[in-house]
């Protein structure tokens, strides 16, 4: 991500680039970017689709009116104004397209030091750290905590909180805690002059009925590359896609003359029972 402000003081608005790829070992299977007010996207289709089990069609089988999407099934670079499409989107549900959406309901600046005030308290309580020191700046920083009592005592603390949380937050109850695992899971942190570099987590410990002894997730943070947009993307237009949905959808004429439907709900199935 590229923004204007720093990432931890960043809003919507702040942001200018993004890019996030999906990948397997086989090759890349998504890639998603966004540069100013246009989205870029890339996919092998035929891999994601044996991935999410739901085969795409080939690219020659869509309609004339699917356009530039084709080359979505292609695997080609394209491009849109994201805008224009929620303008688009908006549209075709029959809203004002220039109405102000409402916003989203946050906390308030109060509630948010309630919360990290509690936040500090239960880890100063619970976890328990141990520190390292390495070469060339290096520090590693592990943090423990039985993961039931950590989890129950962070929900404590935020519960007498729940009239300030946004509308639709619900929290666990205690019955909803009682079969998570209370072993003691170590949280490892890599700090390079200061800065966070690394966090791993055994995700094993989560869990006493785990086939294998040790489940690492790691995390990596680094300088990164500046978002740039892709070279050649082929625009995709709104209307570009509503023809690929509403040609994949819709049936063909052949099927339903024009003022002619089935009666009573029927409709034609092919093949057999």
């Amino acid at each position: 991500m590229e923004s204007k402000k720093p990432i931890h003081e960043s809003e919507e608005d702040d942001f200018v680039g993004m890019a996030m790829k999906f990948s397997t070992p086989d090759g890349d299977l998504l890639e998603y970017r966004l540069i100013g007010d246009y989205a870029y996207v890339r996919a092998d289709v035929e891999k994601l689709g044996e991935a999410m089990g739901s085969p795409m069609p080939p690219a020659d089988e869509l309609p004339e009116e699917a356009g530039a999407f084709k080359k979505v099934l292609e695997g080609e670079w394209v491009k849109f104004d994201y805008k224009e499409l929620e303008k688009a989107g908006q549209e075709q549900l029959g809203e004002d397209a220039d109405a102000k959406a409402s916003p989203e309901p946050s906390l308030d600046p109060k509630t948010q030091k309630k919360l990290l005030a509690a936040l500090r308290e239960v880890v100063a309580r619970d976890v328990e750290f141990t520190t390292a020191g390495g070469e060339d700046g290096t520090e590693h920083i592990s943090a423990t905590a039985p993961f039931r009592t950590l989890i129950t005592d962070l929900l404590g603390e935020i519960r007498p909180l729940a009239k300030e949380l946004p509308p639709g937050v619900e929290l666990p109850t205690g019955a909803d805690l009682k079969d998570a695992p209370d072993t003691k899971v170590t949280a490892d942190f890599t700090l390079k002059n200061g800065e966070l570099t690394e966090v791993y987590v055994d995700l094993a410990k989560l869990t006493e009925n785990a086939k294998v002894k040790k489940f690492g997730l790691g995390l990596k943070l680094s300088g990164g590359t500046k978002p740039t947009a892709p070279a050649g993307a082929t625009e995709l237009k709104p209307e570009d896609l509503m023809g690929a949905f509403s040609g994949a959808m819709m049936p063909g004429d052949e099927e339903f003359p024009e003022g002619e439907f089935p009666e009573d709900g029927e409709f034609p199935v092919e093949g057999g029972a």
